[in-house]
Parts: C-alpha cells; structure tokens; sequence
C-alpha cells in the first residue's frame, strides 16, 4: 500500500489547500495510507485531515519574534524527517515554495514532489528576503526533488526562462479537480433567507477568492462601479484575507456610494452552492498560476470575466474560440482583458480608475450583453476544456 504525506503551510482554504484535500480524498478512495501535514494548524482552518491530519505548530508565524521564527524555521526539516520516517512515508507532495524548500532540506529518502503554483517572476518582483532564499533554492536544493511540478505551461516557461533552472525533474500537470462531487456540492442549500434573496434573480457578479494584494480586488470594483449593469446586479465577495485590504475596499465602496450594491459574505467551507447561483465569475488577480476557480466555474456552467494575470489562464478558458475584440479575448468559458500593472504589487494610494479597469468594464458589459451566446459555448465544449484538469489524471501524474 503507498503512503503519501501532503506537506503544506496552512490549512486556510487557498487554491493550494483545495488541490491537497482533493488529492486527500481521491487517494484515500484509493486505498492509500494518506497524512496531511501542516506546518501551522489553527482552529480556524477550513482544510482538515481528521484523524489523519500532523500538525508541527499551533502557533501561527506571526506570533513569533523574528529570533523565535528564525530558530522555528531552522526546526522544521528535522521535524518533518522524524514524521516521514515514523510514518514509513513513500511519496511527499509538497505545496508552495516554503513547503517545497523544507521537503528538499529533509534528506530522507521517499520520493519527494514539489508543487509551484504561481509565475514566480511576478510573484517575486518585490525581492524580499524570502523571495532571495526561494530564487537561490530553485538553483540548489530542488535537484533533491524527484518531481516538480508546474502547475501551467506558463509557470515552467516562467522558471525556465527567468530562472535558469536547469534540473530535469520539471514537468507541467494542472491542478486535480473532481467535477462530480463540485457538482454534488453545488446542489446544496443556501445558508439563510438573506443569501437566498442576494443570488435570487442570476444577478450576482461573484468574486471567489482571498481578498489580498494579489487578487486587487479594488480593480473589480472600480470597473464595477463604471458598469452599466451595476443598478441591475450585485457584486458578491466571498472568502477572507488581509485586513489592510479589507479596509481598503470598504473606504473605496463608500467612497464610491456602492454600500447597498456590493455584500461581503466571508469565508465559506463550500463555495460551489454560490457559484452555480453567480450570472458571472469575476477574477482581478494582478498574477495567478491556473486559478482552481476558473475550473470549477466551467464545471459549473457559469461565465468567467478576468484579467490576464498570466498565460495560463488562456490554456484553461480556450478550447476552440479565441476572438480578440478591442482588446478583449473572447473564449469559450468567457472574457479574457487586458493585464493591471504589476510594476508595483500593493495597495493603492487612490480609488482613481485607471485604463486597464476601464477595459475590465468593458470586458464584464461585453460578457452580459453576450451572455446566452457565451453561455452556451460554455456548455458546449465543457467536457474538453475540463478533460486535463480530471483529477483521476492529474493525481496518478504526480506519483507515477
């Protein structure tokens, strides 16, 4: 029997720790001994193991003195060794570049499987420290990985190209989705008479996602306001995330007056009920690798407007229409605008609109005005566009 350990920071509910749970539950049908280990477990977690969960701290980073931290990070290697070993470990998947990094400074001896889920040269503009540490590391101790994984042609080309990695362990699998459970979870029932009366009338314009500095979820909301379907929908944000965001974007809305248009319902364990409800998916990520959202929204039938936060979004939305019209990129699942600028990645010092969110309106009008058009291309080519993304191919890719 295979014994795989999935590695990951948090268990927050992230794109990455929905790709660990599925693989959880798709090899535990498997028969499979299967472990999650976190490196930070807290009670508010939305991704759980149950029983077979290891937690290494319960103290979050931020808790920790920048001594403690250092001596915290230096301890983890060992730590996950010893759980390797006792647990007689054969495959470790690993999520994100912290987790990766630790699994390649273990030294034991299982098959270890890294995972990057995002183009690392935008990710990293910014150069921290640990943005130095994670660039030194793709040259050095990620040749003590049996597998990397890009999780899109454009992430790869992105370490190839920007990196110079010259290893031979990285290859391109996109991330695992079980379709008929998001479907089986779609049909269940709304919370309360408050979210039943919200996505009532298929009017909602639904943002899915952790509300931080990559998702720029102001630029959603400036196009929003400049909609001229703003009066006859509602903009819907669902998920939690950095509060000086957060506190952004309710001095924006009430700057805007849109307090009455645009609802906040915080995090949810199954976002799938809301989005079958949604008219549209709306993404303003400033880079992405290939957002599990964009997957599950074609699943489910509905539309998907977004910014080009990097190529990989074309490889999900595109099986047989690609029409550029004035800027725009018509697919099969959706509308496709022009890239925000990443050359700064933080919050705005002003809620002016910029031309890249006038762009994103047009984009979001466009898609209503053509909405049972592009609807049914949708529905049409579902099965080819979800064909790589099933995850009884995806997941026996990463350990064979």
């Amino acid at each position: 029997m295979k014994k795989i350990a999935l590695f990951m920071p948090y268990g927050s509910v992230g794109g990455m720790e929905r790709v660990a749970y599925s693989f959880y539950q798709y090899y535990k049908k498997k028969n499979y001994k299967v472990i999650g280990i976190k490196i930070i477990g807290e009670e508010s977690d939305i991704i759980n193991f149950g029983d077979d969960e290891i937690i290494i701290s319960k103290k979050d980073f931020s808790a920790y003195s920048k001594f403690e931290r250092l001596k915290f990070y230096l301890s983890i290697p060992g730590k996950l060794a010893d759980i390797i070993k006792s647990e007689k470990i054969d495959y470790t998947i690993s999520f994100g570049d912290m987790a990766n990094c630790f699994s390649a400074l273990t030294r034991t001896k299982e098959k270890k499987i890294a995972s990057i889920h995002a183009v690392k040269s935008i990710e990293m503009a910014n150069n921290s420290l640990m943005d130095r540490f994670f660039k030194l590391s793709y040259k050095t101790i990620y040749k003590r990985l049996w597998k990397v994984v890009a999780i899109s042609n454009a992430i790869k080309e992105d370490l190839l190209a920007n990196f110079n990695y010259k290893f031979d362990n990285l290859d391109v699998i996109y991330n695992p989705h079980d379709i008929e459970s998001i479907a089986l979870l779609s049909k269940e029932p709304l919370e309360n008479d408050f979210e039943q009366d919200l996505f009532d009338d298929n009017n909602v314009i639904l943002f899915l996602g952790r509300l931080t500095i990559q998702k720029s979820p102001w630029h959603l909301i400036n196009a929003y306001a400049i909609s001229k379907f703003k009066d006859q929908t509602k903009l819907v944000f669902i998920g939690d995330g950095n509060q000086d965001v957060i506190d952004f974007l309710e001095k924006q809305i009430k700057e805007l007056g849109l307090e009455d248009r645009i609802h906040f319902l915080g995090r949810k364990n199954n976002p799938y009920k809301y989005l079958v409800r949604a008219k549209v998916l709306a993404m303003s990520s400033l880079y992405e690798g290939t957002p599990n959202v964009i997957v599950e929204a074609i699943a489910l039938d509905t539309p998907i407007i977004t910014s080009n936060c990097t190529d990989g979004i074309k490889e999900m939305m595109i099986f047989e229409q690609n029409e550029e019209i004035r800027g725009l990129v018509i697919t099969d699942s959706g509308v496709i605008s022009p890239s925000f600028n990443t050359e700064k990645i933080e919050i705005p010092q002003d809620y002016i609109l910029n031309i890249e969110e006038e762009q994103y309106q047009k984009g979001l009008d466009y898609l209503q005005d053509n909405y049972l058009e592009i609807t049914g291309m949708l529905k049409d080519n579902k099965d080819e566009l979800l064909k790589k993304f099933r995850i009884e191919k995806t997941a026996e890719s990463y350990i064979n």
